[in-house]
């Protein structure tokens, strides 16, 4: 039995790539309102799995995310891609001609703004999460009320879709981190079979530094498929660079850590784990 903590209701995109990640096993949800309560779940529970969003390709980087991962001393130990599709359904009696009010995470509303702009005779509001509306309307039973969600949270409460796929841009995905307890790490994937890394570091203000890193990542055939960069709190100009990396040899990556470990002021490997 997997135990995951996860931001948002049963039905929502994080339950979906939790299942969907350890697909065939057991998974014991641990449904939260914030992430800050997810990282404070996996620290109570050292035997637990953290699922958190980290980017999505049309509204970008969750930023806090970073910073919560940073600080939460989780290692990350897999990721999980999710095309996003969001329908909008309501209560089975009602429909199109009564529904006044669409609610959903202020997120999902952005992706749909153009389907919110044909209906301008529905009102949107703003929730905490996608399937959370959804449950709230069906055990509140809010007549004229619709939820923007998953086709899976709608069926899972009960709700009648009135159109499936209302999303602006058909390709929306958003990419999931499987975060854990170090000590719990190589029980969930074998160091022999990783082929991604993400780490944090930070530079000295000189000259050509971050040039410098880059140059000999590239000399050990290391690919950057992300840098994100995020201001150090209390330290004018000085920022943090979380950057993915992938690798065909494991030897060559951990010898490209060894070679720019001098070069920066700080270093922390967030996880290795296989590429989704």
């Amino acid at each position: 039995m997997k135990r995951i903590a996860i931001q948002g209701e049963r039905g929502s995109f994080h339950d979906i790539a939790a299942h969907a990640y350890f697909t065939d096993e057991q998974v014991q949800l641990t449904c939260c309102t914030t992430f800050e309560e997810v990282f404070e779940k996996v620290g109570e529970d050292p035997t637990a799995i953290a699922m958190l969003a980290i980017e999505n390709t049309i509204a970008g980087s969750l930023l806090h995310n970073y910073e919560l991962l940073r600080a939460s001393g989780t290692t990350v130990v897999g990721e999980q891609r999710l095309h996003i599709q969001h329908c909008i359904c309501c209560l089975p009696d009602d429909d199109w001609s009564t529904v006044v009010e669409v609610h959903s995470h202020p997120v999902a509303l952005m992706q749909c703004r153009s389907f919110l702009g044909n209906h301008p005779g529905i009102k949107a509001v703003e929730a905490e999460d996608t399937a959370g509306a959804a449950a709230y309307i069906a055990q509140k039973q809010c007549r004229g009320w619709a939820a923007i969600c998953s086709a899976e949270a709608a069926r899972l409460y009960g709700m009648k879709i009135l159109e499936d796929s209302i999303e602006d841009n058909k390709h929306n995905f958003t990419r999931f981190l499987v975060t854990c307890h170090p000590h719990k790490a190589d029980f969930l994937r074998p160091l022999t079979e990783v082929d991604k890394a993400s780490i944090v570091f930070s530079l000295p203000h000189e000259e050509g530094s971050l040039s410098k890193v880059l140059t000999i990542l590239s000399f050990y055939d290391i690919n950057l498929t992300k840098i994100q960069s995020l201001p150090v709190i209390g330290h004018e100009w000085e920022y943090l660079f979380y950057v993915d990396l992938t690798f065909d040899n494991l030897t060559r990556y951990r010898q490209s850590i060894d070679a720019i470990t001098p070069l920066v002021k700080s270093i922390k490997i967030l996880g290795e784990y296989r590429e989704h």
